[in-house]
């Protein structure tokens, strides 16, 4: 039964991450969202798999975790740089130096 409550909870959480990713002001709000979507994804993915006794489920949590974080780190990148290339620096050689 608290499994059940807790399922519930998640997706009443998830339906708010929904909306927030629609309706955010900026994209940071956007991304932060479907960030916290993922997350609250893996935890019911979680839930289903102890509930079902199906532990390839914790397997699939955990990958889509990863998915999830490097995709938001990309996006990040991607809003700051408008690039997904490494920023560029520029290097002025120090006057007198060897190098």
């Amino acid at each position: 039964m608290l499994l059940i409550g807790a399922a519930a909870g998640l997706l009443v959480a998830m339906s708010l991450m929904i909306a927030r990713a629609i309706m955010g002001p900026s994209h940071y709000d956007r991304i932060l969202a479907a960030n916290s979507f993922g997350t609250k994804t893996v935890l019911l993915l979680a839930i289903i798999g102890f509930v079902f006794g199906r532990p390839a489920f914790l397997d699939i949590a955990l990958v889509y975790a990863l998915i999830n974080f490097v995709t938001t780190i990309a996006l990040m990148k991607f809003f700051r740089y408008r690039s997904l290339a490494a920023p560029l620096t520029t290097h002025t050689p120090k006057e007198g130096g060897n190098g």
